[in-house]
């Protein structure tokens, strides 16, 4: 069973392997770097190229990835406010961020309508902060 989520245990970080391919790639890109500045040739400009395509598509890969998932979890969390909150804020649904539905998405839904109107007043501004004011947490532990 999974542990029970909250503000100070929620981040996901990458994982370890993920970690490693990047500091490998990007160790072979200064190396074959050297190689090419001490003793040019072709053959090391060519593999030179194939590191340094590796090591930014590794990065690239992350960042599309948590990319994708934010657009998601907006659209999720727009269907969920539809539901949830009352009439009188629903027309105010695409007044908030990215940031902002991404940070709501851990609010229960007895207390997303208070947070979404300290959010529409301007009393919470970011993920940081929404995220402390979040009292009853909603778990996601899908996020990659």
């Amino acid at each position: 069973m999974a542990q029970a989520q909250n503000y100070a245990n929620h981040g996901r970080r990458p994982p370890l392997l993920y970690l490693a391919g990047c500091f490998l790639s990007t160790a072979a890109t200064v190396g074959v770097g050297y190689l090419l500045v001490v003793d040019f040739s072709a053959g090391t400009l060519a593999l030179f190229v194939v590191a340094a395509c590796t090591a930014i598509g590794l990065l690239f890969a992350r960042r599309f990835a948590t990319g994708v998932q934010d657009r998601v979890i907006r659209l999720e969390e727009r269907l969920r406010l539809e539901r949830i909150l009352p009439d009188e804020l629903k027309g105010d649904i695409g007044r908030l961020t990215t940031d902002q539905l991404i940070a709501l998405r851990f609010a229960s839904d007895a207390e997303l309508s208070g947070l979404v109107r300290r959010v529409l007043a301007g009393d919470l501004t970011d993920r940081r902060s929404i995220k402390q004011a979040v009292r009853d947490w909603r778990p996601d532990h899908q996020r990659v």
